[in-house]
């Protein structure tokens, strides 16, 4: 289990009592937005979640914290003249993956070269991204195309899902005291701690194995009340 480092997110436009910087990862640019001190951390890495991005930048301006949003409007990016799917890019295994399935005409060689930067710069982005002992990661999504809890029923540890005909909208936590917070509200919530036995590169399989609080919230694009009361729930109920 690592020790706790201060993190940092990124915003797709600096509030004006930000200061803004930016982060870098084989090439992938991030952009930092710091607001009032807090020890939580946020996170926005799809570009194309334009909703989740809206909450990150509001959320941000009026609780403080340190947030990572990923520069650009599209899903996937670019990386050694092809793309990646940020959100797969933190583990070699995950990562080689998803550069083999986005990049048809690669060579092994090609992927082994990427999946190579990945692995020098990642300690950057965990040293920005990683809160101060007594905080969180809250990773903002929005889903499309039949994304839904139940595909993560399988790899979760336990699940409480009180809101299940609204699938599209939930919490995936790494934590077993904030899933049972959440499990207690009106919502779905899943618990994932155990490695995968597929490392799929994310976010939340890395934090699970390095004993970071992570949260994800999920929510459907174009659901920016839901999503925000959700996310006001989440400040509410954890410490």
């Amino acid at each position: 289990m690592s020790t706790r480092r201060e993190f940092l997110l990124a915003g797709a436009a600096a509030p004006l009592f930000a200061r803004a910087d930016r982060l870098v990862m084989a090439g992938i640019p991030f952009k930092i937005v710091r607001g009032k001190k807090s020890p939580h951390r946020y996170l926005h890495i799809h570009g194309d979640e334009a909703t989740a991005r809206q909450v990150f930048m509001e959320t941000i301006a009026a609780r403080g914290g340190i947030g990572l949003d990923i520069i650009g409007g599209t899903r996937n990016v670019p990386i050694a003249g092809g793309k990646i799917d940020p959100n797969r890019m933190f583990s070699r295994e995950g990562a080689a993956r998803s550069l083999r399935s986005l990049n048809k005409d690669w060579t092994e060689a090609q992927v082994q070269n990427a999946a190579d930067m990945l692995d020098r710069d990642r300690h950057k982005f965990l040293k920005a991204i990683t809160p101060p002992k007594a905080g969180r990661i809250v990773a903002l999504h929005n889903n499309a195309n039949g994304y839904s809890v139940e595909a993560e029923i399988a790899a979760s540890d336990r699940t409480s899902l009180k809101d299940a005909r609204n699938p599209h909208e939930f919490f995936l936590a790494t934590d077993a005291r904030d899933f049972e917070k959440l499990a207690a509200l009106r919502c779905n919530v899943v618990l994932q701690q155990t490695p995968a036995a597929e490392d799929d590169g994310s976010l939340s399989r890395l934090a699970a194995k390095l004993g970071i609080r992570y949260i994800n919230l999920e929510c459907a694009l174009g659901k920016l009340e839901r999503q925000r009361e959700l996310l006001g729930w989440l400040e509410r109920e954890l410490a």
